[in-house]
């Protein structure tokens, strides 16, 4: 019997990877992950076997690194960032649960707090994470998590904000948190953190579609407090700075 490592990769670069993410890859026979996740570590490991996947083969592909761990490799399921946060880690523990096999989560560096990283300190209170596909979740019930969210004066950050085919989402969600967020609220947009063409602006609610939103980005809208001072975003704890 071998084992399994759920793997978040972190936003996609070697210096944004923990080194027991590194490490759990190193000690794995075969790699297996989206396609795009595997084109980010395959030259770091040029001794391994990876199997490359495809959006929305996931449960195919937790059944396929079952299938692989029953036959005695260790294997590394990776996902970007964290794989518990949007990732392969719950649906996997789901299907090996009555396998006896060993499966082993291992944490990663998120999105949030990479695009965070890059525009200052956005996320220093409490916050919360949305993602606006609504592919798996139905999207009146993502704009009631939206509405709630702003009305309690969370950090919000929205992960897959825009694709080619799915552009209004980001629109209705800023009309929602405009009723209850100052337009001039700070917003952080990063893009293709840790990866090559990695950029990022800060604008506010009020001015936000008119910045470059795609599935590569991800889109941080401060509190009732979040300012920005010499080009950094801060949302204050409410520690007494002199």
């Amino acid at each position: 019997m071998g084992k399994i490592y759920v793997v978040g990769i972190g936003p996609g670069n070697k210096e944004n990877m923990t080194f027991r993410a590194y490490e759990s890859m190193e000690k794995s026979d075969i790699i297996i992950g989206h396609k795009t996740y595997i084109s980010l570590v395959e030259n770091m490991f040029e001794d391994k076997i990876f199997i490359k996947s495809f959006m929305k083969k996931e449960i195919e592909r937790c059944e396929e690194t079952l299938k692989l761990a029953k036959e005695g490799n260790i294997v590394s399921l990776i996902s970007s960032g964290d794989a518990g946060v949007y990732g392969m880690a719950g649906i996997m523990l789901e299907i090996a649960s009555d396998s006896g096999v060993e499966v082993e989560i291992i944490p990663g560096v998120t999105a949030s707090n990479a695009s965070a990283s890059l525009g200052g300190a956005p996320i220093m209170h409490d916050s919360v994470t949305i993602s606006l596909s609504d592919l798996l979740t139905d999207w009146e019930l993502i704009k009631k998590r939206i509405k709630l969210a702003s009305e309690g004066d969370f950090v919000i950050s929205l992960y897959n904000p825009r694709s080619k085919t799915r552009t209004k989402q980001i629109e209705e969600a800023r009309e929602i948190m405009l009723k209850y967020k100052g337009s001039k609220v700070p917003v952080l947009i990063a893009r293709k953190v840790g990866r090559l063409g990695e950029n990022f602006e800060i604008t506010n609610l009020e001015n936000m579609l008119n910045c470059e939103i795609d599935m590569f980005s991800t889109v941080i809208i401060g509190n009732s407090k979040t300012f920005v001072k010499n080009g950094k975003i801060i949302t204050p704890r409410g520690y007494k700075v002199k």
